[in-house]
């Protein structure tokens, strides 16, 4: 199917960089930071690509203002507004990089989501290079979470390839489903090991975001509303959480 001008305006899906989606060390990474000053409020750090950061949608959209928005509505606590470390086009390495950038070393946060490796399986990178990368990565939030591993939460890699954009990119929607799938195996069983939650949202995503309302205007990104559905599945796993 032709590409709209749509499709290519968006073109290389998840990233906005033109040179094998690669970002220069020496360059300012763009990004969403809320900083939580208020010690007396509980603190969030989101991690993650564009579907942490929310491409396509309003900042109260995306699912960390909504899950803060949630927290303090149905937990009786105060939460500050969430830190959000996350870039559209992303890779595990230029999440790093990111949170080197934004100098977080040695915060605490009371809990730390994370959300990637879509644009690893996007970019054909090599599988072995992601399950090393974002075992790393793991640790390195658990740690921000002051070595807590049941304040961590890892979302699943959503599967885009049922989404418009993907069809009309002429990409093997079969294939790019066993991908997915063959990276959130790698992810649950590293969070297994690790005893970090593991929230599947992929099942979901798959039955749900061929639905326009679903998705953001590219055809592409989730909307609001998706990421209202993922905020459910985040809550209702925190509220078992002492608070």
């Amino acid at each position: 199917m032709k590409l709209t001008l749509l499709t290519l305006s968006i073109l290389g899906i998840f990233s906005c960089n033109s040179s094998k989606n690669m970002l220069p060390n020496d360059v300012d990474l763009p990004m969403t930071e809320n900083p939580t000053d208020n010690t007396d409020q509980l603190t969030y750090l989101a991690l993650g690509d564009s579907y942490t950061i929310g491409e396509g949608v309003s900042d109260t959209g995306r699912y960390p203002s909504q899950l803060i928005a949630t927290l303090n509505a149905e937990t009786g606590k105060s939460w500050a507004s969430p830190k959000v470390i996350a870039q559209t086009g992303w890779t595990v390495d230029e999440l790093d990089r990111g949170i080197n950038k934004a100098g977080i070393e040695g915060n605490t946060y009371y809990l730390v989501t994370l959300s990637i490796g879509v644009n690893n399986q996007y970019r054909g990178l090599p599988i072995s290079k992601f399950e090393e990368e974002f075992e790393n990565m793991l640790l390195r939030a658990i740690s921000f979470a002051a070595v807590n591993t049941t304040h961590v939460v890892v979302l699943s890699i959503p599967d885009w390839g049922v989404t418009p954009f993907a069809t009309q990119s002429g990409r093997d929607i079969g294939k790019i489903a066993e991908e997915i799938d063959a990276y959130n195996s790698l992810k649950a069983k590293i969070c297994e090991k690790h005893e970090v939650m593991y929230i599947d949202i992929t099942a979901q995503y798959r039955s749900l975001a061929a639905q326009p309302d679903m998705l953001a205007a590219d055809g592409l990104h989730p909307s609001a509303k998706m990421y209202g559905l993922w905020t459910e599945k985040l809550f209702e796993h925190l509220k078992t959480m002492d608070f």
